[in-house]
């Protein structure tokens, strides 16, 4: 016996039929459809200097803004040479102490008289 028998071959026609999506007009997109199918079309003028200023913009900081900002705290922090160059809290200065970085003696205040 060869091939489908008359009944099997009817079934697989109408299943043929039924698996078939109907034949319609397509609709015209919208306004927002066409801009968005627009905007977003490969190798359009927007998507290519999208992705120049991403690039650039991820070297700038990548290759140049963060080195520089490590090198630059690690040279203010740890390899300047002045001594009391950084410092967290300067001590209180009184009339007669001696000013360490430039070796000045504090004046002593001058006396007023009067109230206070």
């Amino acid at each position: 016996m060869s091939g489908y028998a008359p009944d099997e071959k009817l079934r697989f026609d109408q299943l043929v039929k039924l698996r078939r999506e109907p034949v319609l007009p397509a609709k015209p997109p919208g306004a927002i459809a066409k801009f968005w199918s627009g905007f977003l079309e490969p190798k359009s003028l927007w998507r290519i200097y999208t992705y120049k200023a991403y690039r650039g913009g991820v070297f700038t900081l990548t290759r140049l803004l963060i080195p520089v900002w490590l090198v630059h705290y690690y040279v203010k922090y740890h390899v300047t040479q002045r001594p009391y160059g950084i410092v967290e809290l300067k001590p209180k200065l009184f009339p007669g102490d001696t000013i360490m970085e430039t070796g000045e003696v504090v004046p002593p205040l001058p006396e007023t008289h009067g109230h206070h």
